[in-house]
């Protein structure tokens, strides 16, 4: 009986899996070795636990409030859909950061490339050097020799390669030494002129994050200074007038807010920076 179900369940993960079909490319690019149905079922068990806990949370909480307790009974489905869904997207997450760390590199290891070519070191021997140093970068090439190692075709491997790096930029540069292998053009020389987009891309990342500064930083001095201090200083007036007391939870709730409004501000604009070093 017990078999029956699990195989039950094993089908049901399967068909939800089927639901997303870029789920396993992403998980390639992302570095997770799981198989997609593997990948929900434990999304979906994460999801079930994390629910549970925060429900159970929530109950004991809100014990004296029965009206309350049973709205919160009533959105546990939401709950879980909300942290599936929320968790599923952890292959994207990996993505977004390894392409931010190969971005980091790319330039550097690009012209890299090119001098090495330019010096008259193979290729085969330059992505040998490029794996031992950079240390992001590195790894997509040391795979490439890798399966060059055990017989694969330099194309082969270069294919392989393109179809599963989690950033654009890395894949303009695979795809620009495939094709000059295929046509018998000159590595270096082709490599040039994809380096020189990416670093004309990186810079207008640079300008547009520049321009974006100025806004957050007028957003910051409204929310987390401005409004604070003259709206406490305006509930103290008022609280005078209407006999509001404010207790110390009220002062440490809007003390917790702030704090979290400051912490999302500086999330934002981390998160906004881009991935570039000079």
């Amino acid at each position: 009986m017990i078999e029956i179900k699990s195989n039950r369940l094993n089908l049901l993960f399967l068909r939800i899996s089927k639901a997303f079909p870029t789920l396993k490319l992403k998980l390639k690019q992302a570095g997770i070795d799981d198989r997609p149905e593997v990948f929900i079922k434990k999304t979906f068990l994460s999801a079930f636990y994390m629910t549970t806990g925060l429900v159970v949370s929530l109950f004991l909480v809100l014990a004296k409030f029965e009206v309350i307790k049973a709205v919160a009974f009533l959105i546990i489905p939401v709950i879980f859909v909300v942290m599936f869904f929320y968790m599923i997207r952890l292959p994207d997450l990996k993505i977004s950061r390894k392409g931010r760390d190969i971005s980091k590199e790319i330039v550097f290891a690009g012209r890299f490339i090119i001098i090495e070519l330019e010096s008259g070191v193979p290729l085969y021997n330059t992505m040998i050097n490029v794996s031992k140093n950079f240390e992001v970068v590195g790894k997509y090439f040391k795979e490439i020799t890798d399966k060059v190692d055990l017989g694969t075709s330099m194309e082969d491997a270069l294919n392989e390669a393109v179809e599963f790096v989690p950033s654009d930029d890395l894949r303009k540069l695979l795809w620009q030494i495939i094709n000059s292998i295929r046509t018998g053009s000159d590595v270096a020389g082709s490599l040039y002129s994809v380096m020189e987009q990416i670093t004309k891309d990186q810079i207008t990342e640079v300008n547009k994050y520049g321009k974006k500064l100025n806004p957050l930083a007028m957003f910051y001095m409204i929310i987390a200074v401005i409004l604070p201090s003259l709206g406490m200083t305006m509930m103290i007036i008022l609280s005078s007038f209407i006999n509001f007391e404010l207790s110390l939870t009220i002062l440490l709730v809007l003390a917790g807010f702030l704090g979290f409004v400051q912490f999302m501000f500086i999330s934002m604009v981390k998160f906004s920076r881009p991935a570039i070093e000079f």
